[in-house]
């Protein structure tokens, strides 16, 4: 529980910090995602233009196989690295 409450902390903490770089929030996004769904489901984009689309499902499919206690204790780590 405490792992919880540390993660959902530092999810607030994300968003009162100035705005990361892109490649920041494809990793902020896929540690989420990790920590929450666990590894990813469903098919890559088809549209090779889905450049957002596509970028989001590798940053999370390079996940597969980390718990979601691991992806919090990275996303929590990853945020302190940015505050």
């Amino acid at each position: 529980m405490e792992l919880e409450k540390e993660f959902e902390s530092a999810v607030v903490k994300s968003k009162e910090l100035p705005r990361p770089s892109n490649d920041d929030l494809l990793t902020l996004y896929s540690l989420y995602k990790q920590a929450t769904e666990g590894d990813i489901t469903g098919e890559k984009p088809t549209n090779p233009f889905d450049l957002v689309g596509n970028a989001k499902y590798h940053a999370w499919s390079k996940l597969k196989g980390v718990t979601k206690e691991g992806a919090m204790k990275a996303y929590i780590e990853f945020i302190t690295k940015l505050s």
